[in-house]
């Protein structure tokens, strides 16, 4: 059967899927998408896999798909993260049967994508994305797709969605925010851009961003013209968003423990997804915050999830009566999270300022994050002041600290390179290379005087008949 393309692709595989749940790491496992289909997804991505590693690793197949295999959670398109084309297709042939296509990630903004060299990283190399994506197009027996962000200028965002369309992607999923929007910098992404691309191009097109009701799908979808709107912050917080509901948190947290009784996952998954759905009720029952976070069982988490469902409905019955004000007025209703954004008098320079920085200037200010705030409580004597921190000589190759006593003046891994080099020992870093080679031929050299005389055999030149012979002569 013929690989199918573009729309056809869209309409035929994908059912003309319009509600699509993101690719999230950690957070879009088999559970999470079984409970978003039962409320209203139409199509799903997995969490995004190291495409790597994914080659060189059996487990980390079998963990992240193979095992994760399942009737009810089709259509589904595996994303991998890339930055060589041979690797990308190998990873794709490995789970173009386990899935309906192959996405590649180039939307990833933070550092880990930084640092690895993929992701949002890539959008300025143009020739390797062309030859990545036309060399899967030509090999796997399913479509290539890619999610992607934009560049600030409209026309230059149409001109990379074109060049991926030509190089054969078959699906474009745009973000609508540039790689410097994350975290407290994001902002809100740009339909204009979005609306731009799908105008441009002959694929469908799914747009991701501001996503977060019913309400705000089917206006996006009006906006800009798409195929299909993602979402991923918004469904994390109300899986059951795609149906225009806000049930009661702990309806779907129940679905969703039960999902995983059956199709298990990774403990840090599940408390991860707890704390989102649980978001709002938590800053109200802080104690139960830190419960949520020290238990170690799914059993215990379910038991977390079942207190916290108790103390909303003994709110709720001393509440009753009471007229709500806005539109979601509780914090045990499934609920958006809204992100807060850099402080008021901040705001004009936010654009040129890292999520560091400002994290740095909030240290300054004794207002730390919670994960240092965690940090903190377990151990008071830990200190965020950079200025306090010990200072390191570093390493003359590498910028690592070195190692106080190394002969080389380098830390422990140039020094090892060089020591092996110029075979010679370096005693502060414990590499005796040196010293291991002369014990090696001192012993070569004392092996002929330990061996005795070996007997030649019967029949050979010095053997028996020729001892035989001079004994009777």
């Amino acid at each position: 059967m013929p690989k199918l393309q573009g729309f056809e692709f869209w309409s035929r595989t994908l059912r003309g899927a319009r509600h699509v749940v993101a690719p999230m790491v950690d957070q879009s496992e088999l559970a999470w998408r079984l409970l978003s289909r039962r409320h209203g997804a139409q199509l799903c991505y997995t969490p995004m896999l190291h495409a790597q590693v994914f080659v060189r690793d059996a487990n980390y197949r079998k963990e992240n798909l193979y095992c994760e295999v399942c009737p009810e959670d089709r259509p589904l398109i595996v994303q991998f993260c890339a930055n060589d084309p041979e690797v990308f297709v190998q990873a794709a042939l490995l789970a173009q049967d386990y899935c309906d296509a192959i996405d590649l990630n180039l939307g990833c903004p933070q550092m880990i994508a930084k640092r690895g060299h993929y992701g949002a990283f890539l959008q300025d190399e143009w020739d390797l994305l062309q030859r990545m994506i036309l060399l899967a197009h030509e090999k796997l027996s399913v479509p290539v797709t890619c999610k992607i962000r934009v560049f600030p200028e409209i026309d230059k965002t149409v001109r990379y969605a074109q060049m991926l369309e030509k190089a054969g992607c078959q699906l474009l999923t745009v973000h609508g925010r540039t790689k410097e929007q994350k975290g407290p910098l994001s902002g809100a992404a740009s339909w204009e851009h979005i609306k731009a691309v799908r105008k441009a191009v002959a694929i469908p097109v799914f747009a991701n961003g501001n996503i977060q009701c019913l309400q705000d799908v089917e206006r996006c979808l009006r906006d800009t013209g798409v195929q299909g709107v993602m979402s991923a912050e918004g469904n994390l917080h109300n899986p059951a968003l795609f149906e225009g509901r806000s049930p009661a948190v702990w309806e779907l947290a129940e679905e969703y423990l039960d999902i995983v009784r059956e199709h298990p996952c990774p403990l840090s998954y599940v408390r991860a997804h707890l704390f989102k759905l649980w978001h709002h009720t938590l800053q109200v029952y802080q104690q139960l915050r830190e419960e949520l976070a020290k238990v170690k069982t799914l059993e215990g988490i379910a038991a977390v999830s079942q207190e916290l469902k108790l103390r909303c409905q003994e709110e709720i019955s001393r509440q009753e009566g009471a007229k709500p004000t806005g539109d979601l007025p509780f914090h045990w209703i499934c609920q958006p999270y809204i992100r807060p954004g850099p402080r008021e008098g901040s705001k004009e320079r936010a654009g040129a300022r890292s999520k560091r920085a400002l994290e740095e200037e909030e240290c300054g200010m004794e207002v730390l994050s919670k994960n240092k705030q965690k940090k903190q409580l377990r151990n008071p004597h830990k200190t965020f002041d950079p200025s306090l921190k010990p200072k390191y000589a570093k390493c003359d190759q590498c910028g690592n600290p070195k190692g106080n006593r190394c002969v080389f003046s380098l830390c422990r891994g140039c020094c090892k390179k060089r020591a092996s080099k110029e075979t010679a020992d370096c005693p502060g870093h414990g590499l005796l290379f040196k010293t291991k080679l002369e014990k090696s031929l001192a012993w070569k050299e004392a092996q002929p005087e330990l061996q005795e005389p070996q007997p030649a055999a019967p029949g050979t030149p010095g053997g028996f008949s020729e001892v035989m012979g001079s004994a009777l002569a």
